[in-house]
């Protein structure tokens, strides 16, 4: 069995062999390297990166308690497929969670801080002109990280990028289709809304940027499967 190539990732001296096959792996995931439906090995995922079947086994259970890989029987692992149920689902915990954490952040925007945003804005324009589709990602990844980070306290990250992680592989078929999809930039929205200081503008860009898109394409694709007609 041929596996997926994996997007490298930056490793530091201080990163554990465990660390850096769980890492890997995640964002592979997240930004939908891996296809839904994608049959993996641990040999498959062990010689792609070089390591042993231990740390590639404890990678494996960490994404697979994540919802993130299947672990089937004989040894053989597969990305979820994704449904119109578990879609919707995972596309109402998105605009709920990230409108919170947009709410609890708002009081920590500044000058400084939306020209920060507004520049990982630029680098997106520049990869999405360029069809370059992991850039495109990480950087939407990096932008509401961002904003949501500004509150000191926040604590939603970890379970918003547990819903990222389950909606990659899908969310990436559905960017591929998008050619044909015309949206508005709702992150520009959201940068006018922050120059505002406008709260519910903002919130309703995220929403609208969560489901326009991608989402958008998604639903056409799901609609369009065998399996839901």
């Amino acid at each position: 069995m041929v596996q997926p190539l994996l997007p490298e990732i930056p490793r530091s001296a201080a990163m554990t062999t465990q660390e850096y096959a769980y890492g890997r792996l995640r964002n592979a995931v997240m930004v939908g390297a891996l296809r839904p439906g994608t049959a993996l090995t641990f040999r498959g995922l062990a010689e792609q990166m070089g390591l042993s079947p231990t740390p590639i086994r404890e990678a494996v259970r960490r994404l697979s308690s994540e919802h993130a890989i299947e672990v089937l029987g004989n040894r053989r692992l597969r990305v979820p497929e994704m449904t119109p149920g578990r879609f919707e689902e995972l596309v109402q915990l998105r605009i709920a969670l990230e409108t919170h954490a947009a709410a609890r952040a708002f009081p920590w925007i500044s000058d400084i801080a939306i020209d920060r945003l507004a520049g990982i804005d630029a680098c997106m324009d520049v990869a999405l002109a360029g069809h370059d589709l992991d850039g495109l990602t990480r950087l939407n990844q990096d932008f509401h990280k961002m904003l949501y980070g500004l509150n000191p306290d926040q604590a939603a990250m970890p379970l918003i990028e547990s819903i990222w992680l389950q909606l990659g592989p899908f969310q990436r078929r559905a960017i591929e289709h998008l050619a044909g999809i015309t949206a508005a930039d709702h992150h520009k929205e959201m940068l006018g809304a922050m120059r505002g200081r406008d709260l519910p503008a903002l919130c309703a860009a995220i929403e609208a940027d969560v489901h326009d898109g991608s989402v958008r394409a998604g639903r056409m694709m799901l609609a369009q499967a065998p399996s839901h007609r």
